[in-house]
């Protein structure tokens, strides 16, 4: 697993993989600086005229429904579809999945467009998209990852994908595979588009791994490095979220390794 690690990251600095993202315009900023400081190449595309050949020129599709409207709906199933028809990683950000009935029902519409590679969320959100019941505050968890564990279970049974669970321990499920990621730090949550950030960067180590699981693993591990090694150098909401961006631009693959505490 260490070795992988190492190679995925600089796998993903030698392709420099476009990861294609419809995401919600709260983070685009920040979620584009992080795919371009661990080293891909972003592009924030939602328009229903372009998505479809966007996505066929990306290596990743990323949805996030943080901030919903119909026509951006309709723009990720358009571009779900024509990824999922093209063999491309489709990376599945369930923002306030539990919330509010039309979250539900717009996730619901979209799995049944396309089943995607990865589901990463936090664990109300994967409580809520199994039918266990997870209820959020807004989009924040109020379940810890390892309550999860049986909706993660679920869900990729269900959908056969990767379900990559965020919290104090990441844990990330694929049938009868099972990582649990224990980095990070509890300042990363007072940081809005951390977690968006980690599915964007989930994308872009899908385009480079063909092996999902792993590359959720790799995604996780270099998010919760990063947090430690920014904390290490600002320990406030403001200054932490540009010393986490300069953290995943000097992320060295060995340091990744050292690390890195996946079990």
């Amino acid at each position: 697993m260490d070795t992988t690690l190492e190679q995925d990251l600089n796998a993903l600095r030698a392709m420099a993989p476009l990861v294609h993202n419809i995401t919600n315009y709260v983070v685009m900023n920040y979620s584009a600086n992080a795919l371009l400081s661990i080293g891909a190449s972003p592009v924030m595309a939602h328009a229903i005229e372009e998505v479809e050949e966007m996505a066929g020129i990306a290596g990743a599709l990323v949805i996030n429904i943080g901030t919903l409207s119909a026509p951006w709906v309709q723009a990720m199933k358009l571009a779900m579809k024509k990824a999922a028809d093209l063999g491309k990683p489709i990376v599945l950000d369930p923002v306030g999945a539990g919330a509010t009935g039309y979250r539900n029902t717009v996730l619901s519409e979209l799995l049944e467009t396309a089943a995607p590679t990865v589901i990463r969320g936090n664990a109300s959100e994967i409580l809520a998209l199994a039918g266990l019941g997870g209820q959020t505050k807004g989009v924040d968890s109020t379940a810890s990852s390892m309550s999860s564990l049986d909706a993660a279970h679920s869900l990729s049974e269900r959908l056969g994908c990767v379900v990559s669970v965020s919290g104090a321990i990441d844990v990330i499920v694929q049938n009868d595979r099972v990582a649990y990621v224990e980095n990070g730090h509890p300042l990363m949550t007072k940081v809005t588009g951390m977690g968006c950030s980690a599915s964007a960067i989930a994308g872009a180590f899908c385009a480079v791994q063909p092996d999902s699981f792993q590359a959720a693993v790799s995604a996780a591990a270099a998010m919760g490095v990063c947090g430690q090694l920014a904390f290490s150098k600002a320990t406030a909401p403001g200054s932490f979220q540009i010393a986490f961006l300069d953290a995943l631009a000097e992320l060295a693959p060995e340091k990744l390794v050292e690390l890195a505490r996946i079990r």
